[in-house]
């Protein structure tokens, strides 16, 4: 079960990505809901904020991903998780931090950006044995995009069915080039309403990004708000799809 856990963490916080260096028509605040699926049933709740500073002086903000188990997945394998990056202009990180509290365990990662001296530093620790899992740095370019920073400028993207694009992408440990490909026109409804949009797959797993086997898709809807409609994980057999779908969508 802290697989799946995992794999809804992975999927919501590096669902795609794509090169762009604006909020477009990316509001001040905005929040999203989302329903989780597993096996045909309810196992959570996930909730998207992006809060911008548009000041031509200090351009930048802050996004922030809570993530709840529900139902029989919660009484199996309690999951609270909470993550939130800083960025400045163009969704350069500058830092994350992430408290994932699954089951027995509580852990605690943050990773530091450090433009100038082209390094992210990553920090993990164990906070019931108060203790060091991993602590490490990896080499980045001047400006990185974190996993999360890099959902909001796919939005942007002008990325259409049969074209691709890569960007340097880093969550503290690696910093490769990732790749996000557009697939196909498909219509999706889900709770917040029918959607026209485009599907895109991105390969973060396999070896990029993540090491374990999986498939990564994530539809976003053709209008001005270009809302991230719905994201699948294809797992292994025994793990199977995990779905998240957007139920309902907060704006400033």
């Amino acid at each position: 079960m802290r697989s799946c856990a995992k794999a809804i963490l992975v999927i919501l916080i590096a669902a795609t990505l794509t090169q762009g260096e604006n909020t477009g028509n990316l509001p001040p605040r905005e929040t999203l809901h989302y329903g989780i699926e597993w096996r045909l049933i309810n196992a959570g709740m996930a909730k998207l904020t992006l809060q911008q500073n548009l000041a031509p002086q200090s351009p930048g903000g802050t996004a922030q991903l809570q993530l709840e188990s529900a139902g029989l997945v919660a009484k199996l394998y309690k999951i609270s998780d909470k993550y939130r990056a800083n960025y400045e202009g163009g969704f350069c990180a500058t830092d994350s931090w992430l408290d994932a509290q699954e089951g027995k365990r509580h852990r605690e990662t943050t990773v530091k950006f450090d433009h100038a001296a082209k390094k992210a530093t990553y920090l993990e620790k164990d906070l019931l044995k108060n203790s060091i899992v991993k602590q490490t740095e990896v080499a980045i370019p001047e400006c990185v995009k974190d996993i999360l920073g890099s959902l909001y400028l796919l939005r942007n993207s002008k990325l259409q069915p049969g074209q691709s694009s890569t960007v340097r992408i880093s969550d503290g440990k690696k910093a490769p080039e990732v790749k996000v490909e557009a697939q196909e026109w498909e219509e999706i409804t889900t709770k917040a309403g029918k959607f026209k949009t485009i599907r895109y797959e991105v390969y973060l797993f396999n070896g990029v990004l993540f090491e374990r086997s999986a498939r990564a898709y994530i539809w976003i809807s053709q209008d001005e708000k270009r809302l991230p409609v719905q994201i699948k994980l294809k797992l292994s057999l025994a793990v199977g799809t995990i779905t998240i779908q957007l139920e309902k969508e907060e704006r400033i």
